[in-house]
This record gives C-alpha cells, structure tokens and sequence, in this order.
C-alpha cells in the first residue's frame, strides 16, 4: 500500500449563470487548465469547488423573475454546453492519468430537479462516480435541486476519500459517517463566501485525524482561498487569498516524520475509536450512592 499521496486543491472561477454558454466554456477551459497544472506538479487528484462548471445564483433559474425566488426553470440551462465541457474534463484527466473531483449539476429525468453534484473522475478519463449534496440549503431544497441519499467513498493509491458539498459542513454526523467508513480524506468543495465555514472544516481534521481538502471559487478566495488540512487540525496548504485561480498542494503522507500528524494518525484516531467501542463500560459503578446521588458535595 502506498504511503504518501499528492492531493491539489484548486480554487476556480465559478459561473453562476448555467445560460450563458460562452461562461460555462471558459469555466470548462479553466478546470483544465488547472487539471494540467496539477498533473504536472505531481499530483494524483485534483479537487474543484462545488459547481465548478456552473452553481446557478439564487435568481439565475428562478421562474418567477430577477430577484424572485420561485420554483427553477431548469429549461433555461445549456446543458449540452454543461455535458460537452464534463466529458472534456474527464478526456483530459484520462490522457494525463490523474484523478480528477469537480462540482457541476447532474440532469435527472423529465420534470424532476437536478442534483448539485461532486463528479469523480479516474485517472483513465471514466466516471467512476457521483456525490449528490444530501443537505440542501433552503434556497436549494424549496426551489432548486433533488437531494441526495448515500455518502460516496473512493479509492485511490490505497487512500480512501469521502466527498462533502458546502452547507453540509454544518452537519458533523456526516463526518463522522466517513471516519466510520474508515477515509483517509474528505474533499469539502464550497460555494460560498464565509471564513467561519473555513475553520469548521479545518475542525473535522482534529475531531476525526484524518485529511480535509476544502476547495473554494476563485472569486472568494480573499476571505478563506482553498487549502488542505492535516490530521491534528493543521493547515499544511493555503492557496492564494488574492481572488484569481490557483492550486495549492500538498502530500498525505502516513508516514510523515511531524509530530503532530503522526500523533493524530497512530495515537489519536485509534484511540477514539476505542474509547467510541465501549471502553469504559466496565468501569461503571452501579449503586453506589456517592455517585448516583447529584445534589450533594
């Protein structure tokens, strides 16, 4: 099994018109761009914002007008030009040999509203699966997007990643559904302006000892830019804070020689985990009236 993996964390410029086609296109060149870029630092996936082709704007869709929040009119959106620049991406991931995780809006069927989706690409250009955001804003849930119902867990090297979408950074159970299924990384992508969800994520590295990749738009990277978090709870990568498109890297090594990381690994995590499986069951003292008693010294 290996033992270090290279992760990039891309910040891109998001779209928020899923119409404007010329857009969606340049956002599709820019992934590669920075798809290249990672491939040529050495990485062997590479992690985009939420929405990175498009995250339509609260009214972008809004059937009942600008600035009307109303059901999605979803017949609005280009979704060939969306599909066209997905399959290039992941052409692209394929001729280079990296794995590649961006957001974009997965169609359903008929009438039913679309999932705001993470695609997961392999290294061979397949689409080898989809995360589907299960916690909805209100915004999204009344009006926009079909939640999803399962986490997603991939492999790759031997390292195993879980996939996390923005708002769903204010539910911890979801992050400590992916310790129990054992990652060694969750890719957070966000599309949102908001230092404060920034530090809950960087959090879930020292509650749970494993790595976070949290991976913003480019356009708000001046109030938190994209970065990687090790286990322990510290920043091991920052990208640029001055709103333009970038990458930053780092390597998850299990068998890093800093302190601080090899503790959370080896000591902490297992430890957890132990004391999580009943460990102080056997400890209990029943009856005992010093202890069973609370309203006296």
């Amino acid at each position: 099994m290996n033992q270090t993996l290279r992760l990039a964390v891309a910040q891109s410029t998001v779209p928020e018109d899923p119409a404007d086609r010329d857009a969606l296109r340049a956002s599709g060149a820019e992934i590669r761009g920075l798809v290249r870029e990672a491939a040529a630092a050495g990485a062997r996936l590479v992690q985009f914002p939420e929405g990175a082709i498009t995250y339509p704007g609260k009214y972008a869709v809004s059937s009942g007008g600008a600035g009307e929040p109303a059901e999605a009119d979803w017949s609005r959106a280009a979704w060939d030009v969306m599909r066209e620049e997905a399959e290039a991406v992941a052409d692209l991931a394929g001729e280079l040999g990296i794995w590649t995780v961006f957001g974009s809006i997965h169609r359903l069927s008929g009438a039913n509203r679309p999932h705001n989706s993470l695609y997961v690409v392999s290294d061979r250009g397949e689409l080898a699966g989809r995360y589907d955001k299960r916690y909805l804003s209100h915004t999204e849930i009344s009006y926009l997007y079909t939640p999803g119902v399962a986490p997603l867990v991939f492999e790759v090297d031997g390292f195993r990643f879980g996939c996390a979408l923005c708002i769903e950074v204010n539910f911890p159970e979801l992050f400590a559904e992916y310790e129990a299924l054992d990652v060694d990384c969750v890719l957070v992508s966000v599309m949102v302006d908001d230092a404060p969800r920034s530090v809950v994520a960087q959090a879930y590295g020292t509650l749970y000892s494993y790595w976070v990749g949290y991976s913003v738009p480019a356009q708000f990277s001046a109030t938190a830019p994209a970065g990687i978090v090790a286990p322990g709870g510290r920043w091991i990568g920052r990208g640029n804070d001055n709103g333009r498109p970038g990458l930053t890297v780092a390597d998850l090594d299990r068998d890093t020689p800093d302190a601080d990381i090899d503790l959370a690994l080896r000591l902490a995590r297992p430890w957890r985990r132990t004391a999580r499986a009943g460990l102080y069951e056997h400890r209990v003292v029943h009856g005992d009236p010093r202890s069973d008693t609370h309203t006296a010294f």
